[in-house]
């Protein structure tokens, strides 16, 4: 078996909030979007901070705080979409700068909102094959670097941030049985599409879409509509296979802790799927979406805050880019 043995975060220091957004774009009724997406301020990687820096910082955050000694850890696994290189992993540079032995395994992985979730099925998969025993399983992403300065729907939505997570043969909550699933005929729905093999060169070509928005190649583009439907196709579907799995009945949930995407979205989602509100977290006023690290940032504040207790079955799940998602339960001991 497989559980969860400590959880930090680490969010940048320079803050953006709705104020200094609206000053940006005075025709722009900032209170509106903040009151649909649910963030009044969030945190931006410093110009030369990278997911590999922030990564670094949280995993430095799970060690202090839970008294983890680096030389215990023999898995490390960062999820990124930002990483540091394009070779080699920014996972095997952590290994260094964190004084992890050089027996441990280390690679990245290229996953976004989903990421966190894939990684514990990862992790659980390693220690329940013998092959690890403390796997340190790392989600950061730098999108707003992704992002054009006129894009302010984005710019309104996401944040930067990182977390950690001790994934161990001991813990204070087991990890149960996941649902998992990828939709690629999506993958131009949330996409950079230059900077890398296919297309390398940036190309300054941009179209506006369906919505009215801009679409440029040279930077993230989200198509909200699309993702929007995908997410209410996929996340009732995958909650009643989490719940078959698991064997365990919808009354048996304590509590839900998804990936908080934006505040729309997530309250749609609670509406769809019948989810009682109190037992349903939304909160990222202060931090936005931060993409794979939403649902680690969720679950220790979640924890911190005695909304997660011992003895709760917590429902876990992570659904975007990709078009990819996952969930699974959390048996709080």
């Amino acid at each position: 078996m497989a559980y969860i043995k400590g959880i930090s975060y680490y969010l940048p220091e320079k803050r953006v909030n709705n104020d200094e957004l609206l000053r940006e774009f005075p025709e722009w009724s900032v209170d509106k979007v903040a009151a649909k997406v649910g963030v009044n301020s969030r945190h931006l990687a410093a110009e030369d901070e990278t997911a590999g820096d922030m990564a670094e910082k949280a995993a430095r955050n799970l060690f202090a705080e839970y008294n983890i000694d680096p030389k215990s850890i023999d898995f490390i696994m960062l999820c990124t979409q930002s990483p540091d290189y394009f070779l080699p992993s920014t996972a095997c540079i952590l290994q260094n700068r964190l004084g992890i032995p050089t027996t441990a395994g280390a690679f990245d992985y290229n996953l976004g909102c989903s990421g966190c979730i894939y990684g514990l099925a990862i992790a659980k998969g390693l220690i329940t094959a013998g092959i690890a025993k403390n796997v340190l399983l790392l989600t950061a992403e730098t999108y707003q670097k992704y992002l054009h300065p006129s894009d302010k729907s984005n710019r309104s939505i996401f944040g930067d941030g990182a977390a950690a997570c001790l994934v161990s043969t001991e813990g204070f909550a087991e990890v149960g049985e996941f649902s998992l699933g990828t939709d690629g005929t999506g993958a131009e729905n949330l996409i950079v599409k230059t900077g890398a093999a296919r297309h390398k060169n940036a190309t300054g070509i941009y179209v506006e879409d369906e919505d009215g928005h801009l679409r440029y190649d040279d930077y993230l583009y989200m198509n909200g509509s699309a993702i929007f439907n995908f997410t209410l196709d996929a996340v009732p579907a995958m909650m009643k296979e989490i719940l078959r799995k698991n064997g365990i009945e919808k009354d048996e949930i304590d509590y839900y802790v998804f990936h908080q995407a934006n505040k729309f979205m997530l309250n749609t989602i609670r509406k769809v799927c019948l989810l009682p509100k109190d037992k349903f977290h939304i909160n990222l006023e202060e931090t936005g979406n931060t993409v794979s690290s939403t649902v680690m940032i969720a679950l220790k504040d979640c924890i911190q805050n005695k909304r997660i207790q011992s003895g709760m079955n917590v429902m876990i799940t992570g659904f975007g880019v990709g078009l990819s998602w996952g969930g699974c339960m959390l048996n709080f001991k």
